[in-house]
C-alpha cells in the first residue's frame, strides 16, 4: 500500500494494538486529517451512534484501508501471504 491510497474520510482498521489507549487490532475508525506530508494520519474512533471515543496520529504501518466495492465475477483469486 502506498501513502496515496490512504485519503481523508477513508475507513481504516487498526492493524497493531494500542493497550495504552484501549484500542486494539482490528478496532475500525475514519481518517479525519492528513500529517507529516502523509506519513501520519489523524484516525478518530467513533462507537455505533457516531460519539467520538479517541482519536490519534497512527503511522502508515499501524493502520490499513477497508474497501467496500464488489469484487468483479472475472477476476482471478489471489493468495496473500505473509
Amino acid at each position: 500500500m502506498t501513502v496515496k491510497e490512504i485519503k481523508l474520510l477513508d475507513v481504516v482498521a487498526l492493524t497493531v494494538d494500542v493497550p495504552e489507549d484501549n484500542l486494539w487490532r482490528g478496532q475500525v475508525g475514519t481518517v479525519v486529517e492528513i500529517l507529516a506530508n502523509g506519513n501520519a494520519f489523524e484516525v478518530e474512533f467513533s462507537d455505533r451512534n457516531g460519539r467520538t471515543y479517541e482519536s490519534m496520529g497512527l503511522r502508515l504501518n499501524q493502520i490499513m484501508v477497508l474497501r467496500f466495492e464488489p469484487v468483479s465475477p472475472n477476476s482471478t483469486p489471489e493468495m496473500v501471504t505473509a
